[in-house]
């Protein structure tokens, strides 16, 4: 039996692999939340016009879960509460303190519901007391 080492086993047996010259880089198409999907039927139950994923600030890339159409009103569906979400951890919860005061400094209202809260009802009654 002879040693060989690994370097020599590889150049003799092991298969070349092909190595990508490119990234694929494959974007995700954003999932609606089940807060946000109860929302959505909400409203159209309601007939309460609005736009989903609005992009309120034109320098930023920030976008909200809702837009109340003629009005002022962006919409969050904040998920994620009771589960060490994005939204309760320290950068998350930061980032989000960002947006939402540039939401306002440009003269959009900003209401933050949980998941529960538009489960119940409670949101869309809100809602509509504000826009009624």
């Amino acid at each position: 039996m002879t040693n060989i080492s690994i370097a020599e086993y590889k150049a003799k047996y092991a298969k070349p692999r092909r190595k990508s010259k490119h990234r694929v880089s494959v974007k995700k198409e954003r999932v609606m939340s089940e807060g946000e999907a109860t929302l959505v039927q909400h409203l159209k139950s309601y007939n309460i016009e609005f736009q989903a994923e609005f992009q309120f600030n034109p320098e930023r890339k920030w976008r909200a879960d809702f837009y109340i159409v003629g009005s002022n009103v962006l919409i969050e569906v904040e998920g994620g509460i009771w589960s060490n979400g994005r939204h309760t951890r320290g950068k998350g919860y930061i980032a989000d303190m960002e947006k939402y005061n540039s939401a306002q400094k440009l003269g959009y209202s900003v209401y933050r519901y949980s998941t529960e809260q538009v489960k119940s009802g409670k949101a869309i009654d809100e809602i509509r007391r504000l826009i009624g």
